[in-house]
C-alpha cells in the first residue's frame, strides 16, 4: 500500500505550511501528493507550484470539479502540468453535487450523473489521446456543440499540444454504488471520500472484476497523538460540514453514504443540526466510532494496529491528510 499526501483546499489562504509538507513527502519516500478545490483554491495552481519545488513525487487533483471547467479545459490543465512535472500528474475528477454546481458554478447539475460523468471522462481520453479531432455526440458534452442556441460552426479539433502521455490516469471521486461500478470500468481508479477498514461490504457489490492496476485512494485524516478523542475532533468537524453542509436537506451525498456506512440515524441528527445552524452541536453530533473508522489518530502504537487492517484490504493508495511532519514521518516508518 502506497502513501500519499492529501492536502486538500485552502481555507481563507493560502497554507504556508503546505509546500514543506509536500518536500518532507517525498523525502520520505510518498508516493503522491494531492490537491482539492471546492469554492475557493483551485486544484491545479497549487500542483503546480509544488512541482516546481519537487522531483519525483506524482502529484494528483482529488478532486478536480467536473462542473467548474469543460473536459477540453480540463484535459488542457492536466497535459500541461504533466509536461511541466515530467509525467507526474495524475487527474483525480469529481461531480460534486446540485448544491455546488448550481450555487456555485451557476449550472445545472446533471439529471443523468452516470451519463454526464462517462462522457466527460470519454472527452478527455479522446484530447490525451490525440488521435483524431474531438467528436462526441453526447447528451451533456458534444463536440462540436450542435444545440440550438449554437451558430452550426463548430468544427471538430485536435490539441494543438501532443500530450506527454496518452493514458494520463484518470481516478474519480464516486460515491453511490452504481457510480463506484461505473468508475471501475471506465476510470484508472477511485477516489473514496470515506473508507472504513472494518465495512468492506460497503463497496464490495461494485468493486467486482476490478482491472489490472485500478487505483483504489481514499483519503483518512492522521495524527499521532496520546488523545484520541481531541485527535478525532478536526476528523468530526470535516464530517460535520459534509454531512450538514455540503447538499441539499433532501439530496446531500455525503450524508447517504453515511447511512450506508450503518449510521443513518445519526447522519440525518448531524445534518439537521447543521442545517438549524447549530453547527458546532452537529460536530459534537457526529459519533466518535464512526470518525475513528475512516481515520488513523492516537499513539503510534494504535496506529500501528490500525494500519494492517487498511493493508489487508483492496487500498492501493492511502492519502492522508496530516498536519505535522512528525505524522508522515510515523506513517512512513511504519509503512
Amino acid at each position: 500500500m502506497r502513501l500519499g499526501l492529501a492536502l486538500g483546499y485552502w481555507g481563507r489562504g493560502p497554507d504556508p505550511g503546505h509546500l514543506e509538507l509536500a518536500r518532507e513527502a517525498e523525502r520520505l519516500g510518498y508516493a503522491s501528493v494531492w490537491t482539492a478545490e471546492a469554492w475557493g483554491s483551485d486544484a491545479f495552481t497549487p500542483l503546480t507550484w509544488i512541482a516546481a519545488h519537487t522531483s519525483r513525487i506524482r502529484l494528483g487533483t482529488a478532486v478536480a470539479q467536473m462542473a467548474a471547467r469543460t473536459p477540453t479545459a480540463t484535459a488542457m490543465q492536466a497535459l500541461t502540468l504533466d509536461h511541466l512535472s515530467g509525467g507526474r500528474t495524475m487527474l483525480g475528477l469529481g461531480l460534486s453535487g446540485p448544491q455546488v454546481v448550481e450555487g456555485w458554478y451557476g449550472r445545472p447539475f446533471p439529471r443523468s450523473p452516470l451519463t454526464a460523468t462517462r462522457e466527460y471522462v470519454d472527452v478527455i481520453r479522446q484530447v490525451l489521446a490525440r488521435e483524431a479531432p474531438v467528436v462526441l455526440d453526447g447528451r451533456f458534452h458534444s463536440h462540436p456543440y450542435g444545440g440550438p442556441d449554437g451558430t452550426g460552426l463548430g468544427k471538430p479539433l485536435k490539441s494543438i499540444t501532443h500530450p506527454l502521455r496518452a493514458r494520463l490516469p484518470v481516478l474519480l471521486g464516486a460515491e453511490g454504488p452504481k457510480n463506484i461500478a461505473q468508475t471501475t470500468r471506465i476510470a484508472d481508479g477511485w477516489l473514496p471520500l470515506y473508507w472504513s477498514p472494518l465495512r468492506p461490504e460497503v463497496y464490495e457489490a461494485s468493486l467486482t472484476d476490478l482491472p489490472e492496476g485500478f487505483m483504489i485512494a481514499p483519503m483518512a485524516r492522521a495524527r499521532v497523538c496520546d488523545d484520541v478523542a481531541e485527535g478525532l475532533l478536526p476528523v468530526k468537524a470535516m464530517l460535520g460540514f459534509y454531512i450538514g453542509g455540503m447538499g441539499h436537506a433532501a439530496r446531500n451525498f455525503h450524508a447517504d453514504l453515511m447511512a450506508r456506512m450503518g449510521f443513518e440515524e445519526e447522519a440525518r441528527h448531524v445534518q439537521r443540526l447543521f442545517l438549524e445552524g447549530r453547527r458546532e452541536e452537529a460536530v459534537l453530533a457526529v459519533p466518535d466510532a464512526f470518525a475513528d473508522e475512516i481515520s488513523l489518530v492516537g499513539p503510534r502504537g494504535r496506529i500501528a494496529e490500525r494500519l494492517e487492517l487498511w493493508r489487508a484490504g483492496p487500498v492501493t493508495d492511502l492519502l492522508v491528510t496530516a498536519p505535522d511532519p512528525h505524522t508522515l514521518r510515523v506513517l512512513a516508518d511504519l509503512n
